[in-house]
């Protein structure tokens, strides 16, 4: 493990394990690189540019989208600043631009901190510490927040990695997606609407619950209804693979009833570049439909955790 100051994305540090190698960068605690056996387990970025977009990041203290950034909370009406113009959205939280503090580290893992302070539209104060940790079976993530503000806050969590199952293009890969249901959205605003069946969502091209290349589909949705498929250990997996026989799995516990898929349709530079799959604890504009909110108490705290392997 080495770690460096100063590049564009932040402070840079390396982590290894046996066949896996990782790559963080401070701003955003963000995932650079991921590696098993030299190769790619996501989409990587250099470390001195800035982070595109928000490839690899931590998401909190939401993740996803709050409709118009507007949203009613202990009796308030908020109006968060708008990160999404072309939606008109506050999209991804609040942390994704902090430089967080490495505040320990060792060669298979890096522990981050940082504050999102209370501001206008969340006048909440959340202590975020981030934990990236390999071992044989690929890298953890957990996130842990605290609420160290003087009122109870809405909250909720995840990353935002883009897989990368092989060589082939995107659409010759095979999802794996144990998902019973899609929060079917608006074509334009991608504004939630309602729950609905895989199987009856735009005539079943969601329904990867058997896995099936992705071929043209494009996917920008939150799945749920998971835990039908969930392991005896409450693990869900979402799998990727490439013909050639490589391929890349998420999994996450009960903590996070949601996953975004996301086929990165819409990158200005490399179209499909990757497959976004981002476990949340909570559904998209969740301040707003309750869907799995998180409410931390005053002095309380919460966690979830993921983890990234090759297959």
């Amino acid at each position: 493990m080495t770690a460096s100051a100063h590049p564009l994305s932040g402070t840079r540090v390396d982590l290894e394990h046996g066949a896996y190698r990782a790559s963080l960068a401070s701003v955003g605690a963000s995932l650079r690189v991921l590696q098993h056996e030299a190769r790619d387990l996501v989409v990587p970025f250099d470390a001195d540019e800035v982070r595109p977009a928000y490839r690899g990041v931590t998401l909190a203290p939401w993740p996803n989208r709050v409709v118009d950034g507007r949203y009613s909370f202990a009796g308030a009406e908020r109006q968060l600043s708008i990160t999404e113009p072309d939606r008109g959205h506050a999209l991804h939280g609040l942390a994704c631009w902090l430089d967080y503090e490495v505040v320990s580290r060792e060669v298979d893992e890096v522990v981050f901190a940082a504050v999102v302070p209370a501001q206008a539209g969340y006048p909440h104060r959340i202590a975020l510490e981030v934990t990236y940790r390999l071992d044989d079976e690929g890298l953890q993530q957990t996130v842990t927040a605290t609420n160290t503000g003087r009122e109870p806050a809405p909250y909720g969590t995840g990353p935002h990695p883009y897989l990368v199952a092989g060589p082939a293009p995107l659409e010759e890969w095979t999802l794996s997606l144990p998902a019973d249901d899609v929060l079917a959205v608006t074509p334009d605003r991608l504004i939630p609407l309602q729950v609905t069946s895989v199987e009856v969502d735009e005539g079943g091209a969601f329904d990867f619950r058997e896995p099936r290349p992705l071929g043209d589909t494009a996917i920008d949705h939150a799945f749920t209804g998971l835990d039908r498929r969930r392991d005896a250990e409450g693990t869900a997996t979402v799998t990727v693979t490439d013909p050639g026989g490589t391929g890349v799995q998420v999994t996450f516990g009960r903590e996070c009833g949601w996953v975004q898929i996301h086929t990165a349709d819409s990158d200005p530079v490399r179209p499909r570049l990757g497959l976004a799959v981002e476990p949340m604890t909570c559904a998209p504009d969740a301040f707003n439909s309750g869907l799995d909110l998180i409410v931390i108490p005053v002095g309380g705290s919460t966690t979830a955790s993921w983890r990234i392997a090759a297959v």
